[in-house]
C-alpha cells in the first residue's frame, strides 16, 4: 500500500517523493541478509545505461585501492547491459565499498553492490540419442526415409 501511495505522490507532484521512495527501496535491500565477502570482487547492478568504466571507477575509488572497474557491454548493440564488476586489492576494502555504496544513487539510478559469484563452467550438451558410435569411431544416423534431395 505504501508503495502505491509513493508512486501516486510522484505523479501528483508531491514535494518529497524521492526521499520517501529512496528510504523504502534502501530499507528493503538493507534489511535482507547480506552474504559475507570472500573475494575482493564486487558485482554492481542497477547501473545507468550511460555509466562508463571511468565513472564507475571514480565512484568506487574513495573506498580503497581499485584494480579494475568494468561496465559490461552488450556485444550486439554496444550499449551497457546495466551491470558491472569492481575489483579491489583486499576484501576489507571491498566490504567498505559495499557498505558505502549499496542502495545509493549513481548517475540518477539506485545501484546495488553484492559479492561477485565465481563464473561457472559451461555445461556440455547431452549426447544425442539418435546417433550411435561404432567400434571404428564413425557415427551413423539412423534417420529413416531421408533421401538427401
Amino acid at each position: 500500500m505504501a508503495f502505491a501511495s509513493a508512486f501516486r505522490r510522484i505523479f501528483n507532484g508531491s514535494s518529497t517523493p524521492a526521499l520517501n521512495i529512496r528510504s523504502q527501496f534502501s530499507s528493503i535491500r538493507l534489511e535482507s541478509t547480506l552474504p559475507t565477502l570472500t573475494s575482493p570482487k564486487l558485482f554492481v547492478s542497477g547501473l545507468s545505461r550511460t555509466t562508463t568504466d571511468d565513472m564507475l571507477y571514480k565512484a568506487f575509488a574513495p573506498f580503497g585501492n581499485l584494480r579494475e572497474a568494468k561496465v559490461i557491454i552488450d556485444r550486439g548493440s554496444g550499449k551497457s547491459r546495466g551491470f558491472g564488476f569492481v575489483t579491489y586489492d583486499s576484501v576489507e576494502e571491498a566490504e567498505k565499498a559495499r557498505s558505502g555504496l549499496n542502495s545509493k544513487y549513481l548517475d540518477g539510478w539506485v545501484i546495488f553492490v553484492d559479492p561477485a559469484k565465481p563464473r561457472e563452467a559451461p555445461q556440455q550438451p547431452p549426447p544425442r540419442r539418435d546417433m550411435q558410435s561404432t567400434e571404428t569411431g564413425y557415427t551413423s544416423n539412423k534417420t529413416v526415409g531421408w533421401s538427401g534431395y
